[in-house]
């Protein structure tokens, strides 16, 4: 196994069928939120607010900061504990800072430890949200 690298991001990370999710965002901008309603919806808790990705060969892998696995902070209940995937390859970033398009340009991606990942824009706290990201992942989230 070849690691190239690693870094911690500000972001939480859910796993659906075997592929992460990276969600990034400044605080409050509901990164959590997000998460929550996706593992409502089936996906797997990988880590909140702060993951630790490596790429290794040609995947990034994302996984949570030892101190925090596990756990989930939701506002207005505490930290409450979560079933984990532990690690995940991630297939798509979702970013809760840019300004989402109604029909964006071109395909986007970000570059994360030397590891190109499809990206898209979107509004966390849109009723929609969860579903947005499902379809992004079934249609431009890199495959497993």
């Amino acid at each position: 196994m070849n690691e190239r690298g690693s870094e911690t991001l500000h972001a939480s990370c859910v796993a659906r069928d075997g592929r992460a999710i990276l969600i990034r965002g400044p605080s409050g901008s509901g990164k959590s939120d997000l998460a929550l309603r996706l593992i409502d919806r089936g996906a797997v808790l990988v880590s909140d607010d702060y993951t630790i990705v490596r790429a290794i060969e040609d995947k990034l892998i994302a996984s949570a900061p030892p101190n925090i696995a596990g756990r989930m902070e939701v506002r207005g209940v505490g930290i409450i504990q979560f079933e984990t995937a532990g690690e995940a390859p991630v297939a798509l970033v979702v970013d809760l800072e840019r300004e989402v398009d109604r029909l964006p340009p071109a395909q986007q991606s970000t570059t994360i430890a030397g590891i190109e990942v499809p990206l898209i824009a979107a509004n966390a706290l849109e009723a929609s949200a969860p579903v947005k990201v499902e379809a992004a992942l079934r249609h431009i989230g890199l495959k497993a």
